[in-house]
């Protein structure tokens, strides 16, 4: 607003009793430049100040001053900022004598007792890998022979005894402390490689835990453990009426490389 205008704008105040306030910041861009405020004749805020100064727009004041016209154009600022009295209401006075009780249709119902807040459900458990111990057998021998292999609880505790020995116990996953899981792993020197070579011997989630991750989580925690035992290459085999397995590996980065062959021995 133009310095003719806010002249206009100060007479304006002044034509309503009030004082218009400019503020003395006079460089383009910084806080309170071109704002404006009102005051009245003892310089006591009435729109647009606070305790630095003027924060209002010229065109908010002139509209404060165009609505204060309108409601009371030849009152003195006084005048039309004083509330209204309100009427003094008479006291009703309670009957000398025990009052009467309210019939029943005009009592005020008690107040329904406070909901409790709910509880927040809670949280879905999440899949834990570690080593395989002797209490998992029972749960063990259930998924070894889900996967179509046939063995004993005793051959199985023996088996595991051996491969804590040589630190190759299988690894397994569990949900809410229930095993759902197993990967096999094992790491072997081969005379043609010049790295160990890491080796996946079985692989099986329980059939209610499928479709959840957890066969990634267990190949993944395997390729660690082949990684620490300074493995350079990781191979796993798979049967081959097991074509979902394959495209599972596949798309996990595995290649196929080679055909297997094996032979029994009694």
């Amino acid at each position: 607003m133009s310095d003719e205008r806010l002249d206009e704008l100060a007479e304006s105040a002044r034509n309503r009793g009030v004082k218009l306030v400019r503020s003395r910041v006079r460089t383009p861009g910084k806080r309170r430049f071109g704002k404006v405020g009102l005051t009245d004749r003892s310089g006591k805020a009435i729109f647009g100040m606070d305790a630095k100064g003027p924060t209002a727009k010229p065109e908010e004041v002139e509209d404060y001053l165009r609505n204060l016209g309108a409601k009371d154009w030849g009152a003195s600022l006084d005048v039309a900022m004083l509330p209204r009295k309100r009427k003094a209401t008479k006291v009703k006075r309670e009957a000398a004598n025990d009052a009467e009780p309210e019939p029943k249709s005009q009592r005020k119902p008690k107040p329904a007792p406070a909901s409790k807040p709910k509880a927040r459900p809670k949280p879905a458990p999440q899949p834990k890998i570690r080593d395989a111990k002797g209490s998992d057998v029972p749960r063990l021998l259930e998924l070894i022979r889900y996967l179509g292999h046939e063995i004993d609880e005793k051959s199985l505790r023996k088996n595991l005894k051996a491969l804590k020995k040589t630190g190759e116990l299988p690894l397994v996953a569990t949900l809410d402390n229930t095993v759902v899981g197993m990967c096999g792993v094992g790491a072997r020197v081969v005379i043609h490689r010049p790295a160990p070579l890491g080796r996946i011997t079985a692989l099986v989630v329980a059939k209610e835990a499928q479709d959840h991750g957890i066969g990634r989580m267990l190949v993944a925690a395997a390729e660690e453990w082949c990684r620490k035992k300074g493995c350079a290459l990781v191979e796993v085999t798979s049967n081959d009426r097991r074509t979902a397995a394959h495209a599972f590996y596949r798309h996990l980065g595995y290649e196929r490389s080679s055909i297997r062959f094996f032979k029994t021995l009694r």
